[in-house]
């Protein structure tokens, strides 16, 4: 399935970003550690191209800890970027993003100066519990749906450090159509979106393999680690659910309480630590997705191309 979610504050946003981006020196980009790739956003990086970006891997509690050092190593690598893993349990977080942004923009700083620096990512990736941190108080809303915050907040951290935080966006159309799966999964899409029993099966096809022992760990079904594998992933949704109590009379799965049951436990943690993808299959999913747009972004010209051609001969 196709999961597209671009609210009409997200508009707004990426026309503040474009603003914002002519005075920036350093861009913050906070990503789901759980799908490091997937919440990368392709329009923030175009709307701030040519500025040095720290990518900040949140949540990395709830990520899989040996995928976390392949992301940081992938990130660390490009040019003009820094990466660094955070999560709840940092103490001195705005310790170690100044420092980060400090070495990205070495000249910038002092009070003639100040380091003026842009905090951007998807919704509910957990941007504005991170702001509340580095700020000392309650300074933003949050909640665990997607979108909560909707305008731009300048934050000073220091006397020479200068924070923008801005709402949480998506891109237009997401062309990785993995990527909009594990969005969905992690909560950054909003529900009315996508279909949550799709989007469960779709999830349970990426967790089986490698996270096979997790699944069994929590739902306790009695089975081996490749049997877990081997199932299809409908049977798996109907295992949760008979162990959580999501039948209807009959014996009929009720699809929508089980697919809940699974993203409920995805989201909050209690599968383990879990990474949805590497950065070897993300880059053959973006290669794949730019490819099938091209083809029908090709299609289109093509039918227009005949269109016009059809209106001119009736001319």
């Amino acid at each position: 399935m196709s999961v597209q979610w671009f609210p009409g504050h997200m508009h707004a946003t990426r026309k503040a970003i474009l603003e914002r981006a002519k005075e920036l020196d350093v861009v913050v980009e906070l990503l789901d550690a759980r799908l490091p790739g997937s919440s990368a956003n392709p329009l923030l990086a175009q709307l701030t191209a040519g500025k040095p970006t720290l990518k900040v891997l949140n949540k990395q509690d709830l990520a899989d800890p040996v995928r976390t050092e392949q992301w940081l190593a992938h990130y660390n690598a490009q040019p003009g970027t820094r990466a660094i893993a955070l999560d709840a349990s940092e103490t001195s977080p705005a310790k170690a993003i100044i420092a980060a942004c400090r070495e990205l923009a070495p000249l910038r700083g002092g009070m003639a100066k100040p380091l003026r620096v842009l905090i951007g990512g998807i919704p509910n990736v957990g941007k504005s519990t991170l702001v509340n941190t580095l700020k000392g108080k309650r300074a933003t809303k949050t909640g665990d749906e997607a979108g909560v915050t909707k305008v731009e907040q300048r934050i000073v951290l220091a006397d020479d450090f200068y924070l923008y935080d801005t709402p949480g966006m998506l891109w237009p159309k997401i062309v990785v159509p993995e990527s909009g799966h594990h969005l969905a999964a992690s909560g950054a899409v909003g529900r009315n979106a996508f279909d949550e029993e799709l989007i469960a099966l779709e999830l349970l096809k990426v967790l089986q393999g490698p996270y096979a022992a997790l699944l069994e760990a929590r739902y306790k079904w009695g089975w081996t680690p490749e049997a877990v594998a081997a199932m299809k992933d409908e049977e798996l949704l109907f295992a949760i659910g008979k162990k959580r109590g999501a039948l209807l009379p009959g014996g009929k799965l009720n699809a929508q309480k089980a697919a809940e049951t699974l993203l409920t436990d995805f989201r909050s943690g209690v599968l383990g630590r879990i990474t949805l993808e590497t950065p070897e299959q993300f880059a053959r999913w973006l290669a794949a997705g730019l490819e099938a747009e091209a083809r029908h972004a090709a299609e289109r010209e093509k039918k227009l191309a005949q269109r016009r051609g059809q209106y001119r001969g009736e001319a």
